[in-house]
C-alpha cells in the first residue's frame, strides 16, 4: 500500500533531487521520482536496503512506497528536476518516500558533526554495523548519517540515511573495493577492538531468514525495475549468498591503506592517540551530498 502525497514543501539537496512531501499520513517524507537524474533503480534499491538494515536493528528513516499524482505534479511549479541540457516535470506515479528524521517539529538535525562532539552521539558503535550492511550490500556510495536530537535532549542519534548506491547503484552488480560503503571519518571506528563490536548487527545480517530478504524484494513496485523480475531475483540470490562474505569483505577494509581500526585487538579503553585521517578525505569513494 503507498501513502498518498498531497504537498510540496521544498526541494532537497542530493543527486536525486529528491523533494520533501507532505503525504496523507501526516508524515513528511524525502520523495525520490521515477525518473530522477541517478537512476530508476536507486528507488528499489533504497526501499530495498533501508528495510534490510531495519531487519538487521540498525537505525533508519521510516520508508513507504509515496503516490504522487500528476494533478499534484501539474499545479506544483515547484516539482521538476535539472537534467542539465533541460529540466523535466517530475514523473507521477510511485515513488520512494524516506520519512524525514526527526519530523517537522522544532528540534536539532545536523548532517555534519565535529568530531570533538561525538561522545554526544549516543549510538556511535552502530556505525560498525552499518558497515557490516553497506559490505553486505556493495553499497559503492560513501556512508551518509544525520544526527539529531529532540528539544531537550542532551544527545544526538545518528540516523542512517541514503540507500540509493546499493547493488552498486543501477548496474545490480556486486563490484566490491575495500573503500567503498564507508564513512569518510575513522573516528567512529576508534573504538572498534574486534569482531564484538559487529554485534549483534553481523550475526543478524548472516542469520537473515532468506524468505524475509524475498518479502523485502516483493514490496519493490514492479515499474522501479522496468517489470523484469529476473534482475530484481538476481539481487535477492546474490543478497543470500553474500551474507557468508561480510566478514571476508569488513577485512578487506580493515587492512586496507587507510588503517581504520587502529585499536583492534588492544583492550577497550586503551585507545591510540593516532591521528585520524582528514575529514574531507575522499579515496576510492564517490561521496554524494544529502538526498
Amino acid at each position: 500500500m503507498a501513502v498518498l502525497a498531497v504537498q510540496q514543501i521544498r526541494r532537497m539537496r542530493g543527486g536525486a533531487q529528491g523533494h520533501l512531501m507532505l503525504a496523507d499520513d501526516g508524515n513528511a517524507y524525502v520523495v525520490k521520482f521515477q525518473n530522477n537524474p541517478q537512476h530508476l533503480r536507486v528507488l528499489a534499491n533504497e526501499l530495498m536496503a533501508t528495510r534490510l538494515a531495519a531487519a538487521a536493528g540498525l537505525t533508519v528513516p521510516a520508508c513507504e512506497v509515496v503516490e504522487v499524482t500528476d494533478w499534484l505534479i501539474q499545479n506544483t511549479e515547484e516539482l521538476d528536476l535539472d537534467l542539465g541540457s533541460k529540466r523535466e516535470r517530475c514523473r507521477p506515479g510511485l515513488c520512494f518516500g524516506s520519512r524525514l528524521v526527526g519530523g517537522l517539529m522544532p528540534g536539532h538535525l545536523l548532517d555534519y558533526l565535529p568530531e570533538e562532539r561525538f561522545a554526544e552521539v549516543r549510538n556511535m558503535e552502530e556505525f560498525a554495523g552499518i558497515l557490516a550492511l553497506d559490505k553486505w550490500t556493495c553499497n559503492t556510495n560513501g556512508r551518509q548519517a544525520v544526527f539529531s536530537r529532540k528539544t531537550r535532549e542532551k544527545k544526538y542519534t545518528a540516523t542512517f540515511i541514503d540507500y540509493g548506491y546499493c547493488f552498486n547503484a543501477g548496474e545490480w552488480d556486486f563490484k566490491d573495493a575495500p573503500l567503498r560503503g564507508v564513512f569518510a571519518r575513522n573516528a567512529v571506528y576508534r573504538n572498534i577492538t574486534g569482531w564484538e563490536n559487529f554485534e549483534p548487527w553481523l550475526s543478524r545480517i548472516e542469520a537473515l531468514d532468506p524468505q524475509k530478504i524475498w518479502e523485502i524484494a516483493e514490496g519493490v513496485p514492479p515499474e522501479w525495475y522496468g517489470g523484469d523480475p529476473s534482475a530484481i531475483e538476481g539481487v535477492v540470490e546474490h543478497l543470500i549468498r553474500r551474507r557468508d562474505r561480510v566478514r571476508e569483505l569488513i577485512d578487506g577494509f580493515r587492512n586496507s591503506s587507510r588503517e581504520p581500526f587502529p585499536n583492534w585487538n588492544k583492550l577497550p579503553g586503551k585507545v591510540s592517540s593516532q591521528q585520524f585521517p582528514d575529514p574531507h578525505w575522499a579515496d576510492g569513494l564517490r561521496l554524494e551530498p544529502l538526498m
